[in-house]
């Protein structure tokens, strides 16, 4: 009788929590959002890009797990367009109660080839789209006195790598940095964590490496393999749960004992 309390109690903490997943069509963020979906969240999936991807993983949802779902078109780097797609959520669904800041991109390219333009666009996307979103998304948690806001850094934005990502890697590093403040602003009822992810074998991962420095970058791990997608999204369903209710302001990495992440 009390297990069954309990998930009653599970359940009714669930229980029409809109959670908002940027860059959610694909890879870290499609797992994100199948993930939650089944644990009965409402999703509300962004893109900018990826229209089919986003239009066939929110029918799936609904079908699959019966929660609302939405699909919404919205540059995170750009306010305005934010504004736009936090009233529709308002409007629909009530408000977001936790935000997902996936959405990223990574322009790798030669350090003497890469431009002014690129890094700051990279900037604009990894960083300037997460405090858009953190920001416009924050009075309506601050209302309510809950509110959980996770961000997709990686352990690139730890330790720096690659020269040919100097753009990506430092806008992972300014995300770790927006995370504490964005935890002390918001204290204390909406609580602000991180999660630095090492090699995930997502296609976007994979795609354009050779196989000889993919095999090099997995003998970095210690446990000998890349990341799956549902693993990330495994911790994020932990920290937005009240088992986690005691976990802020926290740098979490998840890269299976990857060398020279600390």
């Amino acid at each position: 009788m009390e297990n069954t309390q309990e998930e009653l109690n599970k359940a009714l903490f669930i229980m029409g929590k809109v959670v908002l997943i940027t860059g959610g069509a694909k890879g870290i963020g499609r797992a994100i959002a199948l993930e939650l979906a089944k644990n009965q969240y409402d999703i509300v999936i962004n893109y900018l890009t990826s229209n089919q991807e986003a239009e066939c993983l929110k029918e799936h949802i609904i079908q699959q797990y019966y929660v609302r779902c939405l699909a919404l078109k919205a540059d995170v780097s750009k306010e305005d367009q934010v504004e736009k797609m936090i009233q529709e959520i308002d409007k629909r669904l009530g408000g977001v109660d936790i935000l997902i800041n996936n959405a990223g991109i990574d322009l790798s390219n030669l350090f003497h080839l890469k431009t002014a333009d690129e890094f700051r666009k990279t900037l604009d996307v990894n960083v300037v789209g997460a405090y858009n979103c953190s920001k416009s998304v924050s009075a309506h948690m601050l209302k309510q006195d809950y509110g959980r806001i996770i961000n997709i850094s990686s352990t690139n934005g730890m330790n720096t790598y690659y020269p040919m990502c100097i753009d990506y890697d430092a806008s992972k590093a300014a995300l770790i940095s927006l995370t504490h403040n964005l935890a002390f602003e918001f204290g204390p009822y909406i609580h602000v964590n991180c999660i630095a992810p090492g090699f995930i074998g997502t296609e976007n991962e994979l795609d354009g490496y050779d196989e000889e420095f993919l095999k090099e970058e997995q003998e970095k791990i210690m446990v000998k393999r890349y990341g799956k997608p549902e693993e990330v999204a495994y911790l994020v369903k932990f920290l937005i749960s009240d088992e986690a209710n005691f976990i802020n302001n926290s740098i979490i990495r998840i890269d299976g004992g990857q060398i020279g992440s600390m």
